[in-house]
């Protein structure tokens, strides 16, 4: 079972558990985890089970579990801020990657066919608004602000997955699996926010797959911006900009008022005094870490792995049977595909990990 170790060690860290916490769930020492991790010693059939049943998964996603992969390298993207932990960054790359083992499971059982396809692009040879362009072009995408943007990134066969990340310093995270790519998005990011995080992660998709220039999250924003907000159609509303003006913009274009100032200031529209001025403003206000109107804007909601979950049933499955085949535990909460479960009883699974164990004097 090569790849076991690291399969259980990446388990374990999505869920935010350390060894000694989940040796304790399974009643062994942290000394024979480490060794199953490390793989200095092979669990047996009985310990993988409880290792996978504590972990809310079924045994065979970790056996059968291909090599994890890194944030920012060829194949998995992470866009952060700087002030972010390195142990957040380690607890959603294990989350990450721990999705596409799910979707690689899924995507094996499902015939999963889509309408568009997210192209692969030499970012050597394409420059980032170049490839903008051209996935808009590729898509079909009408001209001016782009609805739904979701739904266009899963008709191109995109599986986003809505988490909690607990944590506000992180936006999101893509990864390819396979022939399809798995998103992560924030859900407690306000809405313009996630779009823009959609839009960067699709940047990281088409032009770091293969190639990886010096900077990859520059291209990723110089991408997004341009995905969302066409200089051509843009550039003629960003003239003459007052407050009233970004608040109108803000609504039809489905960015952040921040947003529209940088294209504008990229664009040529607005110099870098008045852009100075306008952030004093918005400082003023209270606006540069929440801004008003956003929740006014359409939410984006991903369908994909709902859709997939029905599916399952529709082939006459029952719910324990489907989370299963999702690589689940029936009684995961976690489980984006089959998720109907009481917020109580998602706390309550969630507090057997964090709850200490009871002991017997």
């Amino acid at each position: 079972m090569v790849g076991l170790g690291e399969a259980i060690a990446t388990a374990r860290r999505a869920r935010g558990l350390t060894q000694g916490l989940l040796a304790e769930r399974l009643g062994i020492t942290q000394a024979a985890l480490s060794r199953y991790e490390n793989e200095l010693r092979e669990p047996t059939d009985d310990a993988l089970y409880e290792i996978a049943s504590t972990l809310g998964v079924v045994p065979d996603l970790l056996s059968r579990a291909d090599r994890m992969e890194g944030a920012l390298a060829v194949g998995a993207h992470m866009r952060r801020r700087a002030t972010a932990k390195p142990t957040v960054w380690r607890r959603l790359e294990a989350q990450l990657n721990l999705h596409r083992l799910h979707a690689q499971r899924l995507f094996d059982e499902l015939d999963l066919r889509t309408e568009l396809t997210i192209p692969w692009l030499d970012p050597f040879e394409y420059e980032p608004t170049a490839a903008a362009r051209i996935v808009r072009l590729q898509w079909r995408m009408p001209s001016g602000p782009v609805r739904d943007l979701a739904g266009w990134m899963e008709a191109a066969g995109c599986l986003i997955i809505d988490t909690d990340f607990e944590t506000t310093r992180v936006d999101g995270l893509s990864q390819w699996s396979g022939p399809h790519p798995v998103v992560m998005l924030n859900v407690s990011a306000p809405t313009d926010r996630r779009r823009l995080t959609l839009a960067h992660e699709l940047g990281h998709l088409c032009l770091h797959s293969q190639g990886v220039p010096d900077d990859v999250e520059a291209d990723a924003t110089v991408f997004a911006a341009e995905f969302l907000m066409p200089a051509e159609t843009i550039r003629p509303q960003l003239r003459n900009l007052t407050l009233g003006r970004l608040h109108d913009l803000k609504r039809q274009w489905g960015v952040s008022m921040q947003a529209l100032i940088e294209r504008a200031h990229e664009l040529g529209t607005i110099t870098s005094r008045e852009r100075t001025n306008f952030y004093k403003r918005f400082s003023a206000r209270g606006w540069r870490t929440r801004e008003p109107l956003s929740d006014e804007l359409a939410q984006e909601r991903p369908r994909l792995a709902s859709e997939i979950g029905k599916a399952l049933l529709a082939r006459g499955h029952n719910k324990s049977e489907a989370a299963k085949i999702c690589g689940y535990t029936a009684d995961n909460p976690d489980n984006p595909f089959i998720n109907d479960g009481h917020r109580l009883r998602l706390l309550r699974w969630r507090n057997k990990f964090t709850e200490p164990a009871s002991t017997n004097k």
